[in-house]
């Protein structure tokens, strides 16, 4: 038996899995389409039309050629936790998941017990190759996470809140007790930032070699790697403040506050580009997802996180209840939060953001979550707590297919110089850190010629006559005396006049401004400077 092909010819047969290959590469195809095929038949230029099949058939080749690089290059399927019948996932366990995975996945279920020099803070590299986690007593340690080996463990004998990769595994920053410190992959310090002073967080901006830094006095830093310039340094404004994060669209540090308030800034900018009040509480945690570009993610202490779409910025997507003092999204959209002892993974699984229960996972009563964050390219999800870190398996969190033009985990040290130098070439200038980097490149609109006297003389009296001819409406009771018509065409016609007269009087402000500045600057005698106006200094 056999099912007759659609594009094979007359009276072709296809065998049922040739058929299955076929639908899946046209599904696969769609993705990267143009839209749907234009209709050329209506045309009636024939070299016009001529011109566009080119076209098109050069579209479906390149969609074609995707879907096959698709299908032959990325084998790798991601995986997911299916119920059946009544099982709801976020009652299956960690045991349960275990002698279900293959070998070298089961090694990523562990407990690291290290009582005495937590709560423990992590980071890894953009390929999740390496681990960094540091020890609020001073414990800092590097793992590799694919041999399962510790590179390096060493004790700063002092308070660590952050910690913090920079451009690979050799580099890494840690915000210590008095200042951020810069340590290579051996421990031996190379920089000490004192113009950070008792930083609190500090997060790195890969693209732009920037290491970001707030402080204990709510100032915020920004310090070129490259070269150890100072690129920014400001006051926010909104006192202290622990929660900071980074969108990777467009590089703008997202800071959390006391008041509510989800402040975003530029190192070009001395006051913040985006100011959005997201809870009636203190900002606990903030996340942004990874791919799509315009979810974000805040949680507050009145107990509720929100999910917010980046595009309008007026009210919350979806409002979850609970309790959350830590967020990360995974690769492939999942929301982990965490307060306490407890841990709950949320997923998106009907493609319309509204977030749904997935995975939960109790720690060991009595441990306190500080940081939760999800591996890359790989379905490991990884928490740092009072007493040590853990590591769990989350199904279908991580991106199963790695590029190693952008993340590649198995990288040799040639390809490492290799890519450290490319990365160092296309670093990208502070000024391109905008909160729409898609306008760089594109044509700044044209100014509006102000309207000469003539043309301004010209509107106000077409208004006029527009005004002149409005008829009011009759109304009853004496109303419609011709004392009281007259008044009320007087009042259409000052109306009609008023913005006009308003524009005016604005300008002339303006025009005073400018001639009063002008005066300021012009220089008096000597004999005349102490009767000059002195400036008041704050």
């Amino acid at each position: 038996m056999g099912v007759k092909g659609v594009n094979q010819g007359h009276g072709a047969v296809v065998p049922p899995t040739e058929q299955k290959l076929s639908d899946e590469m046209d599904v696969t195809k769609k993705k990267y389409l143009r839209g749907g095929e234009a209709n050329l038949e209506v045309l009636k230029d024939k070299k016009l039309k001529g011109q566009l099949a080119v076209r098109e058939a050069l579209h479906l080749k390149t969609a074609q050629a995707a879907a096959n690089a698709e299908k032959y290059l990325l084998p790798s399927e991601e995986g997911y936790l299916e119920p059946e019948g009544l099982e709801k996932t976020w009652r299956i366990k960690q045991d349960s998941i275990a002698p279900a995975v293959d070998i070298l996945s089961a090694r990523n279920q562990y407990d690291i017990v290290v009582p005495d020099l937590g709560p423990y803070r992590l980071d890894f590299t953009p390929s999740g190759r390496y681990m960094m986690v540091g020890g609020h007593k001073g414990h800092l340690a590097i793992v590799d996470m694919k041999q399962m080996s510790l590179i390096k463990e060493f004790q700063v004998r002092e308070t660590v809140r952050d910690v913090v990769f920079l451009h690979d595994e050799t580099m890494f920053a840690a915000a210590q007790k008095k200042y951020p410190y810069i340590y290579n992959r051996d421990g031996t310090e190379l920089h000490c930032l004192k113009e950070h002073g008792a930083a609190l967080r500090l997060r790195y901006l890969e693209q732009h070699r920037l290491l970001a830094s707030i402080n204990e006095y709510g100032q915020l830093h920004y310090q070129d790697v490259t070269d150890g310039r100072m690129i920014g340094s400001y006051r926010t404004g909104f006192g202290r403040t622990d929660v900071m994060q980074v969108n990777r669209h467009n590089a703008l540090l997202a800071l959390g506050h006391s008041g509510g308030k989800v402040t975003m800034w530029s190192p070009t900018s001395s006051s913040a580009v985006i100011e959005m009040l997201c809870h009636k509480g203190p900002i606990s945690a903030i996340a942004f997802h990874p791919t799509n570009r315009d979810l974000m993610a805040t949680s507050g202490k009145e107990k509720k996180v929100k999910l917010w779409d980046m595009r309008n910025l007026k009210g919350p997507l979806q409002t979850l209840p609970g309790q959350a003092e830590t967020l990360d999204f995974s690769q492939k959209g999942l929301l982990a939060r965490g307060t306490g002892s407890f841990l709950q993974v949320l997923r998106d699984s009907s493609g319309t953001q509204k977030y749904e229960k997935y995975m939960t996972h109790p720690l060991v009563k009595g441990y306190q979550i500080e940081k939760v964050l999800f591996r890359p390219y790989e379905d490991v999800l990884c928490i740092g707590h009072s007493m040590g870190w853990s590591s769990i398996l989350i199904p279908g969190s991580g991106n199963p297919n790695f590029d190693t033009w952008v993340a590649n985990p198995f990288e040799t040290p040639k390809q490492r110089r290799e890519r450290e130098v490319h990365s160092l070439l296309d670093k990208l200038p502070p000024e391109t850190i905008m909160f729409d980097p898609t306008k760089i490149g594109t044509v700044k609109p044209p100014r509006k010629e102000k309207p000469t006297k003539e043309e301004k003389e010209a509107e106000l009296e077409a208004a006029l006559e527009v005004a002149k001819d409005i008829v009011p409406k009759k109304k009853t009771k004496g109303r419609s005396k011709p004392s009281k018509m007259k008044k009320k065409k007087q009042e259409i016609i000052a109306n009609a006049k008023r913005p006009f007269l308003e524009q005016q009087m604005k300008e002339d402000e303006q025009m005073a401004r400018k001639k009063q500045k002008g005066m300021e600057q012009v220089e008096l005698p000597t004999s005349l400077q102490r009767f000059a106006r002195k400036k008041v200094t704050i």
